[in-house]
């Protein structure tokens, strides 16, 4: 369920009115060039740029190194929105820009229409801390680590693109199958590296791999709920903690751009170990890769040792 506005998107009403005089509209850019597009955050800002190429400009609504899930979008990025010809997102994931995008009146690609977003948002597993959980959406929009999803997503944006810039429509048709065919192989060589691995439990800092999760069987077990800044009860700790040394787990993954210090309470608690497992929801200088595909990567050697899979 879509949040209410809040005041800041209600004041920023005006500015995207203001914003929104002076647009083309929808399916094309002011100076009939490129098509101008805003990703909400880096997956989809990555996604749009190999599918559209230099037929697109792509910016990211979410900064580099800013956590994706709490954004809130200044008067000048309400603008951007206001006067793109494509707004790439993933719909309820990001109440600013959903605010941005109703108030704009826009065009836009919500990813939850081009592949099912058919997992529930989990909470983190006792009704105390689940309270503090009441307000996310019903699915989880973690989908970009699924692959084979991301893949559907997009084929589907190369058909959005070729029906607003007809002229190159063969060129974003192209490239998004290369897209696809790059996506494919990456899903082939997780399937391959992870088919074998002795332990199937995959404990998180929070529950961002539901998705990856369930393409490579794993059981995901997640500290925290969907929000990465979530506080999980005591009581929620020491389940997992209870989990990790039931099944012998030996790592829990954090990620990079939220503190590491839930992970490293349950390893100081049970002897595990911690590693980076990064749900690619940012690029920075720290990240151990330059782009999606080289993220996903890393990730996968990290789980071969991790989950120590041969």
């Amino acid at each position: 369920m879509r949040r209410p506005l809040r005041p800041l998107a209600i004041a920023l009403a005006l500015v995207v009115g203001l914003a929104a005089c002076g647009s083309d509209g929808p399916g094309g850019s002011s100076d009939g060039g490129a098509l101008q597009v805003e990703a909400a955050f880096y997956p989809l800002q990555w996604l749009a740029e190999q599918v559209g190429g230099p037929d697109v400009e792509v910016d990211s609504l979410t900064p580099a190194g800013a956590e994706p899930h709490d954004l809130e979008l200044t008067p000048k990025e309400v603008g951007r929105v206001a006067d793109a010809d494509l707004v790439v997102l993933i719909g309820g994931f990001q109440p600013s820009v959903d605010d941005a995008v109703d108030q704009a009146q826009g065009t836009v690609f919500d990813v939850a229409d081009a592949t099912d977003l058919d997992l529930d948002a989990t909470g983190v597993g006792d009704e105390e801390a689940d309270a503090d959980h009441a307000h996310e959406d019903s699915s989880d929009p973690h989908v970009w680590l699924d692959p084979v999803k991301f893949a559907e997503v997009a084929d589907a944006l190369g058909e959005r693109f070729a029906a607003l810039d007809p002229d190159h429509a063969a060129d974003h048709r192209r490239r998004a199958a290369a897209t696809v065919a790059l996506l494919e192989g990456l899903d082939d060589d997780l399937s391959a590296g992870l088919a074998t691995c002795r332990s199937r439990d995959l404990v998180t800092s929070h529950a961002a791999f539901g998705y990856f999760a369930r393409r490579y069987g794993f059981d995901q077990i997640g500290i925290t709920g969907i929000s990465p800044e979530a506080e999980p009860s005591p009581k929620r700790l020491a389940e997992v903690a209870s989990l990790v040394e039931e099944r012998d787990v030996r790592t829990i993954y954090f990620e990079r751009l939220v503190p590491d210090d839930l992970a490293r309470t349950v390893a100081d608690e049970t002897g595990a170990t911690t590693a980076v497992l990064d749900p690619i929801e940012g690029i920075t200088d720290e990240s151990d890769g330059h782009d999606y595909p080289s993220v996903m990567a890393a990730n996968l050697a990290t789980l071969q040792v991790g989950q120590g899979c041969t």
